[in-house]
């Protein structure tokens, strides 16, 4: 029985002794519905588009795998290749355009030369034959079986470096206590992309984004990791049962954040978050919340310093974010800056201010610790 995996997904977990083969198709299948169907019969994940066809890679898959399923290798009469864009064959593990040729390979498209000339290319492997250029992002695994990644359409620039959106929801969609992701690269007015992801977490399962991110930097670049985390209970579906990315709520400033918040406490702290807020567009910061870990980068690090610079008339050292991502600790480090550039009669006046807020108990408390010192210094 061949079923895409949205529909064994809502199939009712009935006994069929009969049914000795199951195979998947259509769409990504997920390590659940392989423990759910796999005991007992054979089950297959199949990979193949129309243009060839419809099966093009197949593979056995194993019910105790915690990982989703490859879709395998090339079956009887069928090449595949994976290639970059120079369409020179990318090492393994890289991730690269397929293309697939061989017997069941069509023709093209009725009536649309033009569609056809852009998508069945010479292959230069095997002169004389067709390459259906897929669409589809993949990679080899070490034992030779593919990765299906997502589309090639699901390729965005983000801060100059060429992302795979797919790359990045096949690590998440690993991680054990989340169920599925979406990531999306969200424009910005008058800013540049930002990557966001969806998740929807296990049951019961409390997701921590500190944890989440250190997971994904294990296998992925910084520049890879999204900037939000909006979680959700089920994503919603189009007609087909395939998420419908268009209708993806909005982030509006929601994310998973590990820190509790905290408002500012003076008027220094005040200027910086609503800095902070504008710049990485959410609705607040706390003086505690990570500037990297809210989505900051870089770029976004020289802007703000600048607006700290202009604003406060002194020299704050681009490195000073980095090492103190909070609004906590950088007002610190930008207090010690002002004390340090204070003229003396600068320093005079600001001593001066705060004996005016002592009281008469606390100042004649001081002038008796003092009397006390230098007594115990002539003795």
């Amino acid at each position: 029985m061949t079923l895409p995996p949205s529909v064994l997904r809502v199939l009712p977990e009935t006994q069929l002794p009969e049914m000795q083969t199951v195979i998947a198709a259509g769409e990504a299948c997920t390590p659940e519905l392989v423990a759910k169907w796999a005991p007992g019969r054979k089950f297959f994940n199949a990979y193949g588009p129309t243009e060839t066809t419809v099966c093009a890679t197949m593979y056995l898959c194993d019910e105790k795998d915690p990982l989703p399923p490859p879709i395998g290798r090339p079956i009887a009469n069928t090449k595949v290749y994976i290639l970059d864009s120079n369409r020179q064959p990318v090492p393994i593990g890289v991730p690269g355009e397929l293309h697939i040729s061989g017997v069941s390979l069509a023709r093209g498209y009725w009536n649309r030369p033009d569609v056809t000339d852009e998508n069945f290319i010479d292959n230069p492997f095997l002169p004389g034959t067709k390459l259906y250029k897929t669409g589809d992002l993949v990679k080899y695994r070490y034992d030779g079986n593919i990765d299906f990644l997502g589309r090639i359409d699901q390729q965005v620039k983000v801060r100059g470096f060429r992302i795979e959106l797919g790359e990045i929801e096949n690590v998440i969609n690993n991680h054990p206590e989340i169920r599925e992701s979406v990531v999306i690269a969200q424009d910005g007015d008058h800013q540049e992309k930002r990557l966001v992801g969806y998740i929807v977490p296990e049951a019961s399962q409390a997701i921590s984004i500190n944890e989440l991110k250190l997971y994904m930097r294990q296998t992925l670049p910084e520049y890879m990791i999204p900037s939000l985390f909006v979680v959700m209970d089920a994503f919603p579906l189009s007609p087909s049962g395939k998420v419908d990315r268009h209708a993806l709520p909005a982030p509006e400033g929601t994310m998973l954040v590990d820190t509790e918040y905290v408002p500012p406490r003076n008027e220094q702290e005040e200027i910086m978050v609503k800095i902070c807020a504008e710049l990485l567009r959410l609705e607040r910061v706390g003086v505690y919340d990570n500037f990297f870990d809210l989505g900051g980068h870089s770029l976004l690090a020289t802007q703000f310093i600048a607006r700290l610079r202009d604003i406060f008339s002194i020299e704050i050292p681009l490195r000073s974010l980095f090492e103190n991502p909070t609004v906590d600790r950088l007002s610190v480090f930008i207090t010690q800056l002002k004390q340090e550039n204070e003229t003396e009669s600068e320093k005079i006046s600001r001593l001066m201010k705060k004996i005016d807020q002592l009281s008469e108990e606390e100042i004649r408390a001081l002038l008796a610790a003092k009397k006390a010192v230098a007594n115990k210094n002539q003795s």
